[in-house]
Formats: structure tokens, C-alpha cells, sequence
């Protein structure tokens, strides 16, 4: 269970090494009060895991818009997080799945979407996307930015 409050957050010490964690098991997820309705955007354009098969690396840009409740997501720890999957195995549909179950698990959502664009593997791109109902009302939603696969 994640920290109740920011007298218990770990991972924003600054003695803390903030090392990243050898496993997305292993990864501590963290969040913070919220009291303002909003769109949350982080993209991460430079996420790596391994192919479970071959072992080599793959290559992702994540976009992950989410509108909280009471809790949002410490970004130091979802970075931290993210970065935990380098040396793990995963297909990219499962990969993306877990990144956006891990959240949700973490705090309480109003709306989660989330697009992993991945780059090709085999000459195909595979772009992975999840999203909890419909986008709330009165809430301003960019689109991703991202355009169907043209040599990213």
C-alpha cells in the first residue's frame, strides 16, 4: 500500500540514492493528496524492457493521461518505476496492461488512458492502448500527439 501522506514519501529524500529498482515488483509506486479536478499527462519517450523470447531490447513511448480523485502519482516514483522495467521481460500488449493495472492499483482514478507506441519489432510497429470509460465531462483532452507509425 502506498504512502497516506508526504511525510511518508521515501523516494524524495535527498539523501535518498533513488536508485533504480531491479523489477517492476520490486518498484515502489507512490502518490500525494489531490483536492483540484484536473488532467494529468506524463509521457515517457524513452521506455525500455526486454523481449521475453530473444532478450533484446524494445524500445516505447508511453503517453499516460489520467484525471485523479483523492491521490495522484509522485512522478519521481513513476519514473523510477518505468525505468524498473529496462532488464524486464514482457510483450509490449502485457507490458503496457500492467504499467496502466499498477496505477490504478496505486490510487483511486476518475479516468486512466494510456498509449504505448512501440517501436517495430520483426518491421512491425504495435501501438498498445487502455482506457477506464469514457473521458470525464468538462475536462480538457489533448490529443496524444502521436501519428500512426512513419519511421518515429
Amino acid at each position: 500500500m502506498p504512502p497516506n501522506d508526504h511525510d511518508e514519501l521515501t523516494l524524495l529524500r535527498p539523501k535518498d540514492p533513488s536508485e533504480v529498482p531491479a523489477s517492476p515488483e520490486e518498484a515502489l509506486l507512490e502518490r500525494v493528496p489531490n483536492d483540484h479536478p484536473y488532467l494529468v499527462r506524463f509521457t515517457c519517450p524513452e521506455f525500455t524492457c526486454i523481449c521475453p523470447v530473444t532478450g533484446q531490447p524494445d524500445f516505447a513511448k508511453f503517453v499516460i493521461d489520467y484525471v485523479p480523485a483523492a491521490w495522484l502519482v509522485e512522478s519521481k516514483a513513476l519514473k523510477l518505476y518505468l525505468g524498473s522495467y529496462r532488464n524486464h521481460g514482457g510483450f509490449h500488449e502485457g507490458t503496457t496492461l500492467d504499467i496502466a493495472r499498477r496505477i490504478e492499483e496505486t490510487i483511486e482514478l476518475v479516468w486512466l488512458r494510456i498509449g504505448g507506441y512501440w517501436y517495430p519489432r520483426g518491421g512491425i510497429p504495435i501501438d498498445v492502448f487502455y482506457q477506464t470509460g469514457q473521458p470525464t465531462e468538462g475536462i480538457w483532452l489533448p490529443d496524444q500527439g502521436i501519428e500512426p507509425y512513419k519511421g518515429r
